[in-house]
């Protein structure tokens, strides 16, 4: 029988590194790797040394998650990996977010990964392991990132959650919680610059090497990098009300950016 991989955000940022580098640290036959742009992930095919199946998709449209299932029931493949990278975030006041955007981080982070998750499951056997992508983020409320850390929350919560359940069968799942990376992703998150305070800017090569040796672990969850950990750590000892105005004044969110939209 068969055996795949499955990776959405393939073409691109952590997700590409992931869908390149996952040959070298799981065994499969082909890799299925989705994302919205055709091109890219043609692009990627030629970057591989396994066979690639591009499967172009909004994961945010009812009809992607079908085909996904479509695909899955005529072939019967057995899953090995599957890796949900897919997602982003937007950096703003909440009531200032387009609600396109406040529609879609939930769309994509949340509802997409879960309904991969059911997609994928029976198809996965004792050793498979689903890898979902959320963010240091998970542990904390964040003012002006607030939808976008609260959907991290639920893939985070979801991970932990759904890995205890699948013991039994030997299938696990585990939640990467990267700090700040140096991707795209901040080219659409962080548009109207709201964030100006970067402490740290991870590597995603260094999140992909962290999260392809947590694999072989047994954690539920990793937080990659010492000042991850450290932020981790101290979102854990602190009240949550102290980390918030902290990060408020670390990003000088004064109080023009707390005032009422266009004054």
């Amino acid at each position: 029988m068969k055996k795949i991989a499955i990776v959405t955000g393939a073409s691109s940022g952590i997700g590409k590194l992931l869908a390149t580098g996952l040959p070298a640290h799981a065994q499969f036959d082909e890799l299925w790797a989705i994302a919205r742009s055709e091109a890219r992930l043609n692009a990627l095919k030629e970057e591989m040394p396994i066979p690639v199946r591009s499967i172009p998709l909004d994961l945010t449209k009812a009809e992607s998650i079908e085909r996904v299932k479509s695909l899955l029931a005529e072939e019967k493949p057995v899953v090995s990996v599957l890796i949900n990278a897919s997602g982003y975030g937007v950096f703003e006041r909440f009531d200032r977010i387009p609600e396109q955007d406040a529609a879609g981080m939930t769309d994509l982070n949340c509802r997409a990964l879960a309904l991969m998750m059911l997609a994928v499951l029976p198809y996965c056997e004792k050793g498979s392991i689903v890898v979902n992508v959320a963010s240091v983020a998970a542990f904390q409320p964040v003012p002006f990132g607030a939808e976008y850390a609260a959907t991290k929350a639920y893939v985070l919560a979801l991970s932990r959650a759904v890995n205890r359940e699948m013991k039994p069968r030997g299938v696990r799942v585990l939640a990467v919680c990267p700090y700040w990376t140096k991707t795209a992703f901040f080219d659409r998150a962080n548009g109207n610059s709201v964030i100006t305070h970067f402490d740290c800017m991870y590597d995603p090569a260094f999140i992909a090497k962290k999260t392809f040796r947590a694999m072989k672990k047994k954690k539920d969850y990793v937080v990659p990098g010492f000042i991850a950990k450290a932020t981790h750590a101290l979102t854990k000892l602190l009240p949550h009300s102290f980390v918030m105005k902290v990060f408020i004044a670390q990003q000088k969110l004064g109080s023009r950016n707390f005032a009422s939209k266009g004054s």
